[in-house]
């Protein structure tokens, strides 16, 4: 398997993850219950869940008004793309 690939699922599955967290914060906020920390939304955006949080950020139209937040996600999803460009460009196998 070449890491590229791997990589890709790990981006994938985190971005998912990402998502979802976004979501059920978003729900959370609506019933007043008790809500995520913001150090975890934006950690999961750092640890390969960039896309998915821009995504969630979207969808749920959710702290879309923090700068914060977009300045975070698209910096991690700029790293994380040229991370996964130079695994793909090297074909480096495990």
């Amino acid at each position: 398997m070449t890491a590229w690939k791997l990589y890709a699922a790990f981006l994938l599955a985190m971005s998912l993850a990402a998502f979802i967290l976004y979501g059920a914060d978003k729900r959370k906020a609506k019933t007043k219950r008790w809500r995520t920390k913001e150090k975890t939304l934006l950690l999961c955006g750092v640890f390969g869940g960039a896309f998915g949080a821009l995504l969630g950020m979207q969808a749920f139209r959710h702290k879309t008004k923090h700068w914060y937040f977009w300045a975070v996600n698209l910096a991690a999803l700029l790293l994380q793309a040229a991370g996964f460009l130079l695994l793909y460009e090297y074909e480096i196998k495990i």
